[in-house]
């Protein structure tokens, strides 16, 4: 074998390519200078002789004299081998680190300080690994609910790393480095469902639907604008954006690490992976558990198929909803057959705002909710007024009123924005404009939480709209409400219902002043006093403070009892008031509140009274089964809240 030849092998037998291609690191910056530093002045010394190192990088790391390492010696043609040659090629890498400036050294890092402080850099190269591995376990065993985020929810084995694992060891060098950027990616991508589900759980009491919820993106910055102000909208919006990139970075990086030194450490990298999976199979045939948590989990696997087949079936929804929407119990029925039962009453459809099941069930709400609705219902019954009471379920909790109302009203179930858009763009008829189909009554809505142009409006059959700038209202704002629920039952008083030589009246009130965050929230005043609403800034003035108020959840709790008080004795005032005998209140919750108040409780169950001085327009409904009074009993029916149109429209149409 010649000198040539021979010194062209050393390198693959020290750490040049191996059978599979990749270049195995033999060097790092911690061990580089660990040269055979005989070798290598033996080689310098050598008569004739001379060798050359190329070093290449191995997988994008910068830490070490990575790569091949290859090795010509060119012999004298009178005097033959050099017999040191051989010693100066293996010494040929550290050769390389150490000399500054040779076009083969590795990058020496920021003023080259990798190559004075090389035990230094070795612990950063550790250390930034160790980071990369806790930032891709942390993705895949984090919860996507704050509450289940605890100690236990990391103590187990995600057979998706281990999978990827085996993905990226067996593909060729170029194909792993694109399949480590996608999967870093997608891992990010991964990590901001997780999130996204996180704040909808928090807010909405459901995951984050990749099909109809990016709608409620825009609404929840239209929300940041008005409860914090311009200023305080740009600030979240570009922190999100900030935030988003930075975990999509974050998570390329971490799998971008991981997949060098797994190839850097190959032999290391197959046994573990190896070892992991047996590991994982182990557990998972026997169910091993640790602190009541399974340790082999497939969770992201269920996770995102879960979730794929929740974008098929939306993406399918359109056509179920609209081949429902086409089944109408009441649409061949004349207009003078509609609600003859109700004919001379004025009926008011009162929804308020966040009025959950929870109100009556909490044990911290519940002494005082009693005492309220127990006080109403005396005081109604003093004033000539009976009632019924009973349950609803909503489609939706902690926000998206307008899905609730619209299901109310229409009786379908519209539990997304695409069933809403589908709705009001269609020909269905809700119950309100039947009401106003017969002829017979004058169709209203008091909506003060409306705040721009709302052409739904019209599709729900109102024949004129009060919204929160025709409300006459010259107070403050309440945190997200324009417009206390007492000035708004007044404001209706002022504006339709007092008037003289009118026609029936058939009006949806949404009264929001129990809309989060509950802080600060009015009180009542003298009616007499309600003026142009300028009264409700000193009430103002004496209310919490938001910011202080969500430290604590059990003050949250507080604030949304109060809230919900102070609109139930609105609407009950009010019809002491003014109230007659051609009065009927349909009053009743839109959804339950932010799961902050629930305790995370999934129940989506609200109350629903109807009151009337009439005993006729209560003997409609005695079959139903509700409780007397203003509170239902824990056993009253639970009806779906797109169930009470037709049997609303039923009772009444004898």
């Amino acid at each position: 074998m010649s000198l040539f030849t021979r010194s062209r092998q050393l390198p693959d037998a020290e750490g040049g390519a191996g059978p599979d291609g990749d270049h195995r690191d033999d060097t790092s910056v911690a061990d580089g200078a660990r040269g055979d530093d005989t070798a290598a002045e033996a080689g310098e010394g050598a008569g004739g002789g001379k060798a050359e190192t190329t070093g290449d990088e191995a997988e994008g790391t910068s830490v070490g004299a990575e790569g091949t390492a290859d090795a010509e010696a060119t012999a004298d043609p009178e005097h033959g081998a050099d017999p040191e040659d051989s010693a100066h090629a293996e010494g040929s890498a550290a050769e390389a680190e150490e000399t500054p400036g040779s076009p083969h050294s590795p990058a020496p890092g920021w003023f080259g300080w990798r190559r004075r402080f090389p035990r230094a850099a070795r612990g950063v190269a550790v250390g930034t690994s160790v980071l990369a591995g806790a930032v891709v376990l942390g993705v895949l065993l984090v919860p996507n609910r704050l509450e289940r985020v605890n100690v236990e929810a990391f103590l187990r084995l995600p057979v998706e790393a281990i999978l990827l694992a085996v993905v990226l060891l067996a593909l060729p060098p170029r194909p792993r480095k694109v399949a480590a950027v996608v999967s870093g990616v997608f891992l990010g991508l991964f990590a901001t469902l997780k999130f996204l589900d996180m704040g909808f759980y928090q807010f909405l009491a459901r995951p984050f639907d990749l099909v109809f919820d990016w709608i409620l993106l825009n609404d929840a910055t239209d929300f940041l604008r008005e409860s914090f102000g311009r200023s305080g909208q740009v600030l979240a919006v570009v922190g999100v954006i900030v935030l988003f990139a930075a975990v999509l970075a974050l998570s390329t990086l971490a799998v971008t690490r991981l997949t060098n030194v797994m190839s850097r450490h190959r032999p290391v990298a197959v046994r573990t992976t190896l070892v992991l999976g047996t590991v994982w199979v182990t557990c998972f045939t026997l169910g091993v558990q640790a602190g009541g948590v399974t340790i082999a989990t497939k969770g992201n696997s269920e996770f995102l198929a879960n979730r794929l087949q929740n974008v098929y079936n939306g993406l399918g929804d359109a056509k179920v909803f609209e081949k429902e929407a086409g089944v109408d119990a009441f649409g061949d029925t004349p207009p003078d057959q509609l609600l003859t039962g109700l004919r001379g009453k004025d009926v008011l459809f009162t929804f308020i705002e966040s009025y959950g099941r929870v109100a009556l069930d909490d044990p911290q709400m519940a002494p005082e909710m009693d005492a309220t609705l127990k006080e109403g219902t005396s005081s109604l019954k003093a004033a000539g007024f009976d009632s019924r009471s009973g349950w609803l379920k909503s489609p939706v909790a902690g926000a998206g009123s307008w899905l609730a109302h619209s299901t109310f009203l229409s009786g379908l179930w519209v539990k997304n924005q695409q069933r809403y858009r589908s709705l009001t763009t269609g020909d269905r008829e809700t119950l309100t404009s039947y009401f106003q189909k017969t002829g017979a009554w004058r169709t209203v809505g008091i909506v003060p939480g409306v705040r721009k142009a709302w052409p739904e409006g019209k599709y729900f059959g109102l024949d004129n709209i009060y919204d929160s700038e025709h409300l006459g209202y010259h107070g403050p704002y309440f945190s997200w409400t324009p417009v206390p629920d007492q000035f708004s039952m007044e404001a209706f008083q002022r504006l339709e219902h007092g008037k003289k030589d009118r026609d029936p009246i058939m009006a949806e009130i949404i009264l929001a002043s129990s809309h989060s965050p509950w802080s600060p929230v009015a009180h009542m005043i003298d009616w007499e006093d309600l003026g142009d609403g300028s009264v409700f800034h000193q009430v103002k003035k004496e209310g919490t403070n938001p910011t202080e108020v969500w430290k604590d959840p059990k003050r949250v709790r507080t604030e949304y009892r109060k809230a919900v008080e102070y609109s139930l004795h609105s609407v009950i005032e009010w019809l002491q008031r003014y109230g007659d005998d051609n009065t009927v209140l349909v009053f009743l919750g839109d959804h339950q509140p932010v799961p902050t108040v629930t305790r995370n409780s999934a129940n989506k169950d609200v109350p629903i009274t109807i009151v009337a001085r009439d005993p006729k327009v209560l003997d409609r409904v005695s079959g139903w089964g509700w409780t007397d009074g203003l509170k239902p009993a824990d056993n009253a029916p639970t009806w779906g809240m797109d169930q009470f149109r037709d049997r609303f429209m039923t009772a009444y149409a004898k």
